[in-house]
């Protein structure tokens, strides 16, 4: 072989490794991720495959929104008198507010980094924000946008009239007509609808119930994810963990490593005893465990049975290798006989994919309309085979239909802080929040209405009495269902508001999508998110600066469009 043939031959092999190298990166890109919903309380509600405000849509389809609901790109999820609470991948959470309306623009994965691009289409929502270098998270409301870079807790409301946001820890950009505005602890950023020149930074209002809401979660979140990381060796995700150590025990099992039980079950507990079925276009048929740490052990890792304790669940994960796997939407394979019975078997972490599993002659469980119920005799003359799908004929969709949200109209006020609040009526009265018996008074008398606390109006003596003025009953009390207790008359606050606009979220900075590569090329995807605990921060890294953040608005670069196209679900890492 000559020289030129061999330098030809060089060449060619170095066009192929860096073609192959490409296609992997190709591959990795624009992954669907599916997040959670952690919290549910009193009335949520969620739609699907959202285009454009779906509050303006009055043919719209809703559900009634279950605990551990998967929660894909293209979802919709809406409060009326509830609360609500979705976590995602990586420790980051968004918390809803009663009558709030907020909008998954954009949840995909690119070279090991998250994109998160959220709108809140109405009402009030706070965000716990922990980044690792190449993830990318941004809100939009009303007539801006905020992005975090770093470890951030910050509130945003979208009113009719206006939007703000408060930060509470840390700081992010705002982003309003292509100008960045930096916004630090104990800010807050407002702006007047519609007008740009109206932006205003002053000192953040004092917390009401909401707030003070949202810092308990986060505090008991970070505390368990934390106690609970020092049995599973998830370095990137952290989704559910905390849940696995308040309501279970870990302990190790011979060549599993830590393994998990609920507290309280007996020796003939099923691993499927409580929970429904959910169908969606984009990952198909998936379990919802009915209790609250009912997320990780029903799409992630495997089951293992051992005589004297019973079903015990494996981090491990099954057909995805390392880690906890690919997200699946139930950790079972589906059988059948050859009588037409249907079935399920727990996953083991050693499951070969499309072989018989290996928990087959332990773990054999009838698949109804409503669940799954009883164990099923496993007898020498039935033939089971796996099943690539579950049984259409037998499956059933146990979330309800639910009506619309109703549009709530409210606006802020004028007064110098932002994010002060008032929520008003059916146009003959104005509702405003008195931060001195924190709770929403009628203001119905402007001249007898006096200056509270940080400008905020308190009503009258007179008007709190209820003898002349109807009341609002506080936050806590229409949470906790003690509304109907009280013998007053609430105005209506659902007069139709006009359906406003966001402006389009913005696109994800070239600095993350450079750092993206950068993690690629340089360990390995995931493995530059280092960490075991990624709720406390400690050793996630950051993206880029808030200056070069700002550059967002005129980055090229498209938003995935990846909602549904993978049928295995989001990846992990």
């Amino acid at each position: 072989m000559t020289g030129l043939q061999r330098f030809l031959t060089v060449i060619s092999v170095l066009m192929l490794i860096i073609g192959c190298g490409a296609s992997a990166a190709s591959a990795d890109s624009s992954h669907a991720r599916i997040v959670r919903l952690s919290v549910v309380q009193g009335d949520v509600r969620f739609a699907r495959d959202v285009k454009g405000d779906r509050l303006a849509d009055s043919s719209a389809g809703w559900e009634a929104a279950a605990l551990n609901l998967p929660i894909r790109q293209g979802y919709v999820l809406a409060t009326d008198n509830g609360r609500a609470v979705v976590e995602f991948e990586n420790g980051a959470m968004a918390f809803l507010s009663e009558n709030t309306v907020l909008e998954f623009y954009d949840l995909s994965s690119e070279d090991g980094g998250f994109t998160t691009r959220l709108i809140l289409r109405q009402g009030s929502a706070e965000f716990y924000v922990n980044p690792a270098s190449g993830d990318y998270f941004s809100v939009t409301g009303g007539d801006f946008s905020v992005q975090a870079d770093s470890r951030t807790t910050f509130r945003m409301n979208n009113f009719d009239d206006g939007s703000s946001v408060n930060v509470l820890h840390g700081r992010l950009t705002a982003l309003t007509k292509g100008k960045s505005t930096p916004v630090q602890k104990n800010q807050a950023l407002s702006m007047k609808a519609g007008d740009p020149e109206s932006v205003a930074v002053e000192t953040a209002p004092a917390g009401d119930d909401f707030d003070q809401w949202v810092s308990a979660k986060i505090q008991s979140f970070t505390t368990a994810t934390a106690s609970a990381s020092q049995y599973a060796n998830s370095y990137d995700y952290s989704s559910g963990f905390g849940d696995l150590y308040t309501y279970g025990t870990w302990f190790p099992i011979a060549g599993y490593g830590n393994c998990w039980r609920p507290y309280g079950v007996g020796l003939g507990w099923s691993p499927f005893e409580f929970g429904s079925w959910y169908y969606d276009a984009g990952f198909g048929w998936s379990f919802l465990g009915g209790q609250p740490w009912g997320w990780l052990p029903y799409h992630y890792g495997g089951w293992l049975f051992r005589p004297g304790v019973g079903w015990v669940w494996s981090p491990s994960g099954s057909f995805g290798g390392g880690g906890i796997g690919r997200w699946r939407p139930v950790t079972g394979v589906w059988m059948r006989s050859a009588g037409g019975a249907v079935g399920i078997v727990p996953s083991h972490p050693l499951d070969a994919k499309g072989k018989t599993p290996l928990n087959l002659a332990v773990g054999l469980f009838a698949v109804t309309p409503r669940g799954v119920s009883s164990t099923l005799p496993l007898e020498s003359s039935d033939r089971w085979k796996v099943q690539k799908n579950p049984a259409r004929d037998i499956m059933q969709n146990q979330l309800a239909a639910a009506a619309a949200p109703a549009r709530v109209a409210r606006t802020m006020t004028a007064s110098a802080t932002a994010g002060a609040r008032v929520t008003t009526g059916d146009g003959n009265s104005a509702i405003v929040y008195d931060r001195t018996e924190r709770r929403f008074v009628n203001a119905e008398n402007p001249q007898s209405a006096k200056q509270g606390i940080a400008g905020v109006r308190v009503a009258p003596e007179e008007s709190r009495s209820g003898s002349a003025t109807s009341q609002l009953p506080a936050v806590s009390e229409r949470v906790s269902g003690h509304e109907g207790q009280r013998d007053v008359v609430v105005p209506s606050a659902r007069s139709a508001a006009p359906a406003r606009a966001a402006v389009p979220p913005p696109s994800v900075p070239r600095s993350v999508s450079t750092q993206r590569v950068f993690n690629e090329s340089g360990g390995g995807g995931g493995g530059s998110r280092g960490g075991s605990n990624s709720a406390s921060g400690s050793s996630r890294g950051t993206s880029a600066s808030s200056s070069a953040a700002a550059a967002s608005g005129s980055s090229s670069r498209a938003s995935s469009s990846s909602s549904g196209s993978s049928s295995g679900g989001g990846r992990p890492h």
